[in-house]
């Protein structure tokens, strides 16, 4: 059971539209679905990070990979030198089974690496688990 009293702020950064309007979908099937925030790309997310437009507490990043404009390790190279988010929790969600995109994201400290499913129930499956493991996790 999860448990519905800690509120979870999840900011999305992908830039295929189908992905997205996916994980929207499968977080509205959670009994209390997380805040979601989004951004097409790394540049995108950073300037709404700076800004102030994402809730800052108890959130987790998920992260595509290949993106325009500023892809997913670039952005986490900008992430990890900030003091403000150096430590933000980021799980990359993304097609690339690359080990060397493996060991590129782990070099920048991700929490988790996972390879987007391909069908809808296999998404729901996956957001319920990412969800289910981040409410349980105590936040500093």
């Amino acid at each position: 059971m999860i448990p519905a009293t800690k509120p979870l702020n999840v900011f999305l950064i992908e830039d295929d539209e189908i992905d997205v309007e996916n994980i929207r979908r499968a977080f509205r099937e959670s009994a209390t679905p997380p805040n979601l925030s989004t951004a097409k790309d790394g540049q995108q997310a950073i300037e709404m990070l700076e800004a102030g437009e994402v809730p800052r507490d108890r959130l987790v990043i998920l992260l595509d990979l290949n993106m325009p404009r500023m892809n997913g390790i670039e952005f986490l190279g900008e992430l990890r030198k900030t003091e403000r988010f150096a430590r933000s929790p980021v799980v990359v969600l993304t097609t690339s089974d690359a080990e060397q995109d493996k060991l590129r994201a782990y070099q920048h400290n991700v929490v988790g690496y996972i390879l987007k499913p391909v069908t809808y129930p296999s998404f729901v499956s996956h957001m319920k688990t990412i969800e289910a493991y981040w409410r349980l996790q105590e936040f500093p």
